[in-house]
């Protein structure tokens, strides 16, 4: 039907910014009128049956456990150096294989199998006196060639806490399981001079942090306050007309840079983007329907107020409809008007799983919201703008690469933190940061030389009749082939994409079809961490393949209300793996993020939380933001019903600015670098022809490798396959020994 449906023990000498920072840490709007169409619009959406949006609990009432318990990584020196000159053995927790034959192989193989990270059972390799001590079991080992200054850095003997008006800090960190907070402990010091003597070392979080506050979410992780975004010198506001057309923070500067090098002005650049909103396209065997409404909400009224003559006509060649203009829009005077700015540091991902390469410090994100000024610019006011339910995200990858360059990023961040207010000073470094991220050339590998991932919609201001549903889609500077699981950067225009981890709505029905049932019950709850505990033990690894049994299932676009989340199971299914799996695929969906898994729900009009959207683009600036991102506010997680089974089988907990801020100042302040030497693709060809199979973790979903999977159970072979590696060395790598983890599938 989808034509329509579709503990701190110690600290001293720590000088330099940094400490500073975390320790000079200082201590939302009501909406307003929306614009005439959206009280219709709930009254439609009103009709959908949903539970209550959720409530919310103090994160002091988690439970408080030992640090030592939940610790997933150690670190200890070598008596002596490995053949490759390595020093340290790194200990990491993996979680239990999804393939079961791989559950006592004493060799596991993760990541891309074309850059291969290998590690050993820490039992075994005492067994054989590589190493002096294991953790316990569940751990594997790789090595590192770990500098002793790294550790110096978060050591510390004096345990005199400095004095004075330096805001609020805290020794206490929320363990996240995935996205839910699950617990309290206290980070560990850590000890560099055990360390030197070859003892056990845990690598905790840090032992003290800036207290999680709004104030401080507000200048390191998302920047809506008036005076970022309405900075006279650095935006424009299509409203009101003040501020500087063009300037960095701009729609027209960003689009701008994108354009170079695609062979078109920007102008036309932007036009022909959306222009693909006037006639149906195909993505992955999705028929994506026409909104045509674009004509008439953006593209008319942003040519009448550059003085250009428009039209919208039916091509009786290609039978498309095209835009007619007397000549190009006014880029500067564009109708997107900057609501946010985002660090999405949390998104820092590794080629190899979690465990491997760091290829980027996350992402950086700007959130505009389509306007309808009257009048346009000059003379208006906020009461004229006439907000429209639409959001616009940029979404680039930063270009940093390496744990060094990583941990900078963060720092640049936490610098933020340090200011007191928005002054210039701020405002000059934010700008700075963002510039080295959006101008063209700074991602030479990516289309037009742009460090774009992709260009996000939300709205429903483009639907039809009063039934019309929310819709995302997904725009990217990549040719994407979801038959060959191919998508290569590529100049030229943004082409449409599938969207991220999001079925097919019109073919795959959000409650009942098989397939999507097949899938989480298998592929999905392959990928759920174990052990389980809902709700806040619940984490997956998987992928979305664009085909499941053989038929199309990654959609070309996302539908809203219908469908408000993805169903699975049988409704009197009590296996927690089972509830976890649905609630993990269907909550990384674009539907279910952005309605009824995560609570955004409200269509109240009031205070209280958004609807479909995680920061708002209709109730003015500062934007409000939902409370699965706040938690209800600092000190808080809010608690969203299940979906499918709802709160009388559990509520899931959500703090998701909280889970940002621990990860920023854990890697502005705390994160250790170690150099990991990379082992050549061969290497696995070797390992199968010696052992006659690879313990390789194939992530749920994903393509099989080229070879046999299968365990490693021989001591012997493990001793065989150390002493290969000398003979596949590759390059040194620099990585964060904290994103040396189970890697986790978020795209939201």
């Amino acid at each position: 039907m989808r034509q329509e449906r579709k503990g701190l023990k110690s600290w001293r000498n720590t000088s330099g910014w940094l400490w500073v920072a975390m320790l000079a840490v200082s201590g939302c709007s009501k909406e307003s009128a929306p614009p005439a169409e959206v009280p219709a619009v709930r009254t439609a959406q009103e009709r959908v049956q949903v539970e209550a949006q959720g409530s919310t609990a103090s994160l002091g009432e988690l439970p408080f456990v030992d640090a030592l318990s939940v610790t997933g990584l150690f670190i200890q020196k070598l008596e002596q150096p490995t053949s490759m000159g390595e020093t340290t053995a790194v200990h990491v927790k993996l979680p239990p294989p999804a393939n079961r034959e791989l559950a006592e192989s004493l060799v596991r193989v993760v990541g891309d199998p074309e850059d291969p990270v290998v590690l050993f059972r820490s039992d075994a390799l005492v067994q054989l006196g590589a190493i002096p001590q294991s953790p316990g079991p569940g751990f594997f080992t790789l090595f590192s060639q770990l500098p002793e200054s790294e550790l110096e850095r978060r050591w510390s003997s004096d345990p005199r806490t400095p004095q004075g008006g330096f805001g609020a800090l805290t020794r206490e960190t929320i363990l996240f399981n995935g996205r839910h907070p699950a617990a309290r402990f206290e980070g560990l010091a850590v000890d560099a001079r055990a360390f030197r003597d070859g003892a056990l070392i845990p690598i905790t979080s840090c032992p003290v942090l800036p207290a999680s506050t709004e104030e401080l979410w507000g200048k390191t992780l998302l920047i809506r306050d008036p005076a970022v975004v309405l900075d006279a010198a650095r935006t424009w506001d299509p409203c009101t007309g003040a501020g500087t057309q063009g300037g960095v923070w701009t729609f027209a500067h960003l689009m701008r840079q994108m354009a170079q090098g695609s062979g078109a002005s920007p102008e036309d650049f932007v036009t022909n983007w959306l222009s693909l909103w006037l006639n149906d396209y195909q993505v992955n065997g999705d028929n994506v329907p026409a909104r045509r409404k674009v004509y008439d909400e953006v593209i008319a009224p942003w040519a009448a107020a550059s003085g250009v003559l428009s039209g919208l006509q039916l091509n009786p060649v290609t039978g498309r409809w095209e835009v007619l203009l007397g000549d190009p829009l006014n880029l500067d005077i564009a109708p997107f008007r900057l609501v946010a700015i985002v660090n999405r540091i949390d998104l820092a991902r590794n080629t190899a799983g979690g465990y491997g390469r760091v290829t980027s410090a996350g992402e950086l994100r700007f959130v505009f919201g389509l306007t309808r000024p009257s009048p346009w610019g000059k003379g208006g006011t906020e009461e004229t703008c006439n907000p429209r339910p639409f959001t616009v995200i940029f979404e680039y990858g930063v270009p940093r690469a390496g744990c060094q360059k990583v941990k900078g990023w963060a720092r640049q961040w936490a610098r933020l933190g340090t200011h007191a207010t928005f002054d210039e000073s701020y405002r000059a470094q934010l700008a700075e940061m963002t510039q080295s991220v959006v101008l063209h050339g700074k991602a030479p590998g990516g289309g037009n030389q742009s460090a774009l991932n992709q260009l996000r919609t939300n709205e429903i201001a483009l639907g039809l009749g009063e039934a019309k549903p929310w819709e995302l889609r997904e725009f990217r500077l990549t040719d994407e082939d979801p038959g060959h699981g191919t998508d290569r950067p590529s100049n030229g225009l943004l082409r449409v994409h599938t969207v991220a981890l999001t079925p097919d709505d019109a073919t795959h029905d959000s409650q009942t079809d098989p397939d999507v049932g097949a899938f989480v019950r298998t592929t999905v709850k392959n990928g759920v961490r174990q052990p389980v505990q809902v709700p806040t033990r619940c984490a997956a690894n998987y992928t979305l393949p664009p085909l499941f049994n053989g038929r199309s299932f990654q959609g070309g676009n996302a539908q809203v209300a219908p469908p408000t989340h993805w169903a699975a199971l049988n409704a009197l299914s009590t296996d927690a793996s089972e509830v976890c799996a649905r609630k993990e695929f269907s909550g990384n969906t674009c539907n279910g993020c952005h309605f009824k898994d995560t609570g955004t729900t409200d269509f109240s009009g009031g205070d209280n939380n958004n609807a479909f959207t995680h920061v708002s683009p209709t109730t003015g600036i500062p934007a409000r933001l939902s409370k699965f991102m706040t938690g209800g506010g600092a000190g808080f997680m809010f608690l969203v019903p299940d979906a499918q089974f709802g709160a009388s089988v559990t509520s899931w907990p959500f703090a998701d600015l909280l889970r940002r801020h621990q990860l920023l100042y854990d890697l502005a302040a705390c994160s250790t670098c170690g150099r990991f030497l990379a082992l050549e693709p061969g290497f696995l060809g070797r390992m199968e022809a010696l052992a006659g199979a690879v313990p390789y973790e194939v992530v749920p979903g994903a393509r099989k490798p080229p070879f046999k999977v299968g365990p490693i159970r021989d001591v012997a072979m493990v001793e065989q396959i150390l002493e290969l590696r000398p003979g596949f060395k590759a390059d040194l790598r620099d990585t964060p020994l904290g994103l040396l983890r189970p890697p986790e599938v978020f795209v939201h």
